[in-house]
């Protein structure tokens, strides 16, 4: 059963913007390797990335506000000219490390903005008994896009020269913008306060008081943080321990393929989640989620095999997936339509705003401990999530889902 032609358009939008992502996520990393072999300075860009994500209540605020597709859709229009200037200064060779931490951080910006609203827009396009079935979808073309088709495509566009590499992704970003300029209607948040009425410090304060005071919210978007802490801690670091002379001794290409196997099980996610939701019920697929988090982190602490470690992504894409589908489809049922962006801004600044830190922390533990044991501490920090489900619980997710109580 079709999902609607405005999902559609939506679709093929999401995934033009995460082949985008997907690619950068390689070129970046190996333009910064090619100015600086310093583990801290390679991580720092990963940090300029992320950082925005503090700021995340504030795109919340605006998502809410304002047109949700309007805004996406002028986003991939500054992310395209980032690009195209960055990949002009390459091209050029005056490229300098300055100027990739700047674009990172006008990046997370743009991602931040971007992301809040798409995530917010969703529910206005289908109905929400298909939220599961819709988020599965999109996750499977965001993901594979992301990390199927990009890493692999960012190598090899990499290998023919860097300006290539970062060129792509800005015409992707421009056909994005052009697949969303084609959806109809208006996309303001529904029974949202007229502009001005209310002040923007008042309306972030509702969207992070709703999550914040939320049974189920709160200990989920900590369990978040915690997780995408040792991600981010891991693969700030990684493509030291990928790329020649690292240990596994990988080429430009072959890193990017490497990283490719994260789709591969991002695709097989997206298959199992719907059923495995009905059979094992919510928390026991989350709980299998962060076990799968935590053995891909371990893994290339363990061995530099090519194939152990490409198996073992592929179990964090499992693993990404499952959680996403999952956490996010709830989210969004049992939040008014009003509050959207700011709960989804308020969730991803506790989510999301420790993945600077991580990886800091990440570009910390291997100047000190090394590579290896940056993906061990990696690991353990992935179980500890595993101490939220005290709190997040069947009970607790079904009272957020009963109708709630009106006043008179």
């Amino acid at each position: 059963m079709s999902l609607g032609r405005n999902f559609q358009k939506a679709l093929v939008a999401s995934g033009f913007a995460n082949l985008a992502d997907g690619v950068l996520w390689v070129a970046l990393p190996l333009l910064a390797v090619q100015l600086t072999r310093s583990p801290v300075l390679i991580a720092g860009v990963t940090v300029a990335a992320r950082l925005p994500w503090l700021l995340a209540p504030v795109a919340g605020a605006f998502a809410d506000r304002l047109d949700r597709r309007q805004s996406m859709l002028r986003v991939n229009l500054v992310r395209t000219v980032l690009l195209g200037g960055l990949a002009l200064a390459v091209a050029a060779d005056v490229a300098t490390l300055a100027m990739v931490y700047v674009v990172a951080v006008l990046l997370g910006v743009a991602e931040t903005l971007f992301d809040t609203s798409a995530q917010s827009l969703l529910p206005a396009l289908v109905p929400r008994d298909d939220l599961t079935r819709a988020n599965s979808r999109l996750f499977a073309v965001e993901l594979v896009a992301n990390t199927f088709i990009g890493p692999p495509l960012g190598g090899l566009l990499a290998a023919a020269g860097l300006a290539v590499a970062l060129g792509a992704p800005a015409a992707a970003y421009l056909v994005g913008a052009g697949c969303l300029a084609l959806i109809s209607g208006s996309f303001r948040a529904a029974g949202a306060a007229p502009a001005g009425s209310t002040r923007l410090r008042d309306e972030i304060a509702e969207g992070a008081g709703f999550v914040w005071r939320h049974q189920v919210l709160r200990p989920l978007a900590i369990m978040l943080g915690i997780e995408n802490m040792a991600f981010a801690a891991a693969f700030a670091v990684f493509v030291l321990y990928a790329v020649a002379p690292g240990p596994m001794g990988l080429s430009e290409a072959g890193y990017g393929i490497l990283t490719a196997t994260l789709g591969i099980g991002s695709l097989l996610g997206t298959w199992l989640a719907v059923p495995a939701e009905r059979r094992l019920g919510r928390i026991r697929t989350l709980v299998v989620s962060v076990v799968l988090t935590a053995t891909s982190l371990v893994v290339p602490a363990l061995t530099a095999n090519v194939v152990l470690v490409g198996a073992s992504f592929a179990l964090g894409g499992v693993s990404i997936v499952l959680w996403n589908v999952v956490t996010v489809s709830l989210r969004q049922r049992i939040t008014p339509d009003r509050l959207l962006g700011r709960m989804n801004a308020a969730y991803r600044l506790v989510g999301w705003g420790t993945m600077p830190l991580g990886a800091a922390l990440g570009g910390f533990l291997a100047e000190t401990l090394g590579l290896r044991g940056t993906f061990v501490v990696s690991a353990a920090l992935a179980l500890a999530t595993l101490a939220g489900f005290r709190f997040v619980t069947e009970q607790a997710i079904a009272r957020a889902e009963a109708p709630q109580p009106t006043t008179g």
